[in-house]
C-alpha cells in the first residue's frame, strides 16, 4: 500500500511515518502541505492519503475537496488527522466524504483501527 502523509509539522509527519512502519506499511511519501500533496498525487498513484486538517497554503479540507472533485483521484481514501474539537468543521469534513477521522493525540492502536476500517 502506497501512502501519502501530509502535515506541515515535520515532527507529526515523523510520528505518523514511524507508526505506519510499525504496522509494516513502508511505501510512504511525505508532503508538507496540501499544494505539495495534490501535485504529488497528480504525478504518482497513492492508495491512501493521511492528512492534517490545519496547514498553510492548502488545508486538509481543501485538499479533500480537490481529491473528491478530481475524476482520477476521487476514489482514493483520505484519513483526516486533527486536534479540532469544534463540531462544525468536523461535520463539514464528514460531509465532504472523508474516509476516516483521527483526533490528536492518538496512539498506534487508534491508527490501526482506522486503517482497518478504510481498507476493509
Amino acid at each position: 500500500m502506497k501512502i501519502l502523509v501530509v502535515d506541515d509539522m515535520p515532527l507529526m509527519r515523523n510520528v505518523l511515518v514511524n507508526m505506519l512502519r510499525k504496522l509494516n506499511l513502508n511505501d510512504i511519501t511525505e508532503a508538507s502541505n496540501g499544494v505539495q500533496a495534490f501535485t504529488l498525487m497528480q504525478q504518482q498513484h497513492f492508495d491512501l492519503v493521511i492528512t492534517d486538517l490545519h496547514m498553510p497554503k492548502m488545508d486538509g479540507k481543501t485538499l479533500l475537496n480537490r481529491i473528491r472533485n478530481d475524476e482520477i483521484l476521487s476514489e482514493i481514501p483520505v484519513l483526516m488527522v486533527t486536534c479540532e474539537d469544534n463540531k462544525e468543521p468536523i461535520k463539514e469534513i464528514i460531509a465532504a466524504k472523508v474516509s476516516g477521522f483521527i483526533v490528536k493525540p492518538f496512539n498506534l492502536s487508534t491508527l490501526e483501527k482506522q486503517l482497518n476500517k478504510i481498507v476493509n
